[in-house]
């Protein structure tokens, strides 16, 4: 909100877009989540043996060589941003490459911190971990606020941005190393290149990095198609604002699912205990349904107040509004399916049988080429459009092979939640449509006009949903009101 104040999704703001692509791709392919991914079931391994002091020992290694390793990486490609950037035709492609040289650091920096979550993560500490997004996002904030205003320049206050991204992301890896004592050990400063289990780790990261780096490979592709095929001054950075908004119900409920879920679906492997994975998998599926499935349909039918009420102010116009509501439309159709795309990677991840979805990530980014190349010729919200069909196609494809490799998968109580979840949301929608529908005709368009006629539509949709839930006997609903009931007593 505060950089699309400033910014707009018009002009200049593009460069930014285009050259945060390479940075979030190297870090998706080498840092973050996907070490994470792949350290997370080898090290809750390790404890499920007792073998504390060593699993300790080989996150300290991983720690080193990530920080070396992507530190060498991250000179390289900032060295060689211009041959990188050069195919995305950006609207300027001097301040592109200036822009991308300040962000690669992230790729460093992201990468220990893979590690340090990961260890939190298997000791179920999730909360700090949780948090550090948010102290990464007030930085960001802080750093427009206070940094834009000084800069005379549209290129100057889009490197105050980058900056602030840099820095943000520094808090976002200190914040949490505090919560690393009192644990069974610490971080030490040593390199183990004979543990096997740190090769092992560094091999299962290939696929992992791979099938999670493939997703950001088709949001580099999506950039591509919207730069030199549509229109490289409004088409990058409208997707990347309506992105934005599909991705606050995704990070609020799908992510927090799927990783609150995955140590414990390691544990289950490493126990053996199949029955007790198929379950806690069931469990995961119907939870990001219950979730997703209402966000999304209301996301979808008041799209355009949700986008007037967040971005439209200062260099962001009515009519930018609209092209980021219809991105964001065709976004909100594959919402559901990317949030258990993230649950079921990390079932396979926790199987240490990290090459099904790298395979079948590797079939999504050609289904995804071929898609943007038809359906750009929409508009704007054919690149989302496309993002939505392959988010169906790899959810059915990860669906049929983890069926395959355990043997059953409880579907039909996943299928059967999934319909009265459905049916409930389109009762939501309706009835948040409805509601800001009549309270928007004398409530006007001003902010305030806009937050009393929105505000109240999505509070009744969330009581309606909840209300058809009940009455369709939606399990999950059930589980809400016990963790609600526990909470009130405590």
């Amino acid at each position: 909100m505060v950089a699309a104040n400033y910014f707009g999704v018009q002009g200049r703001i593009n460069a930014f877009t285009v050259a945060f692509q390479i940075p979030n791709l190297v870090r998706a392919l080498v840092a973050d989540s996907a070490l994470s991914s792949a350290f997370v079931p080898v090290f809750s391994d390790l404890l499920e043996k007792g073998e504390r002091r060593r699993a300790w020992r080989v996150a300290s290694s991983l720690f080193w060589l990530m920080l070396l390793g992507l530190g060498a990486l991250t000179a390289i490609f900032m060295l060689a941003a211009p041959l990188l950037l050069r195919p995305f035709h950006p609207v300027d492609p001097g301040l592109t490459v200036g822009l991308s040289q300040v962000l690669f650091p992230i790729v460093a920096l992201l990468g220990v911190s893979g590690i340090i979550v990961g260890i939190l993560n298997c000791y179920d500490e999730f909360s700090v971990p949780a948090l550090t997004p948010v102290a990464w996002n007030l930085a960001i904030i802080v750093g427009l606020v206070i940094g834009v205003p000084h800069a005379h320049t549209g290129s100057a206050k889009l490197y105050v941005y980058a900056a602030s991204f840099l820095v943000g992301t520094v808090v976002q890896v200190l914040l949490p190393v505090p919560w690393l004592r009192g644990r069974d050990d610490r971080l030490r400063l040593v390199i183990d290149w004979h543990d096997p289990v740190v090769w092992r780790t560094l091999k299962l990261m290939i696929p992992v990095t791979i099938s999670l780096g493939l997703i950001n490979v088709n949001a580099v592709v999506d950039t591509f198609f919207a730069s030199r095929l549509l229109d490289p001054n409004l088409a990058p950075a409208a997707i990347d604002k309506a992105f934005r908004v599909y991705m606050l119900p995704q990070g609020m409920f799908a992510v927090a699912v799927a990783t609150i879920l995955f140590p414990t679906l390691s544990r289950l492997s490493a126990r053996d205990d199949w029955d007790g994975f198929r379950e806690t998998v069931s469990l995961g599926l119907r939870q990001i349904a219950f979730l997703l499935v209402p966000a999304s349909a209301v996301i979808a039918v008041l799209a355009d107040p949700i986008v007037r009420l967040l971005y439209q102010r200062g260099a962001f116009t009515a009519h930018q509004t609209t092209v980021v509501a219809a991105a964001l439309i065709a976004f909100t159709l594959g919402l559901t399916f990317n949030g258990t795309m993230l649950l079921l990677n990390r079932s396979f991840f926790s199987l240490q049988s990290n090459w099904v979805p790298t395979v079948i990530a590797l079939g999504n980014l050609f289904v995804n080429g071929v898609l943007d190349a038809f359906f750009y010729r929409f508009g704007v919200w054919g690149i989302p459009l496309s993002t939505s069909v392959v988010n169906l196609a790899g959810t059915v494809a990860l669906v049929w092979m983890l069926r395959r490799r355990l043997g059953r998968l409880n579907l039909g109580v996943v299928l059967r939640s999934l319909a009265g979840v459905a049916v409930a949301s389109g009762v939501a929608a309706g009835v948040g449509w409805v509601v800001w529908d009549v309270i928007d005709g004398g409530a006007g368009r001003s902010f305030l006009g806009q937050l009393a006629s929105l505000l109240p539509a999505l509070a009744l949709a969330g009581v309606a949903y909840l209300g058809a839930c009940k009455v369709l006997r939606v399990r999950e609903l059930d589980a809400v009101a016990g963790v609600l009931r526990r909470r009130s007593a405590g």
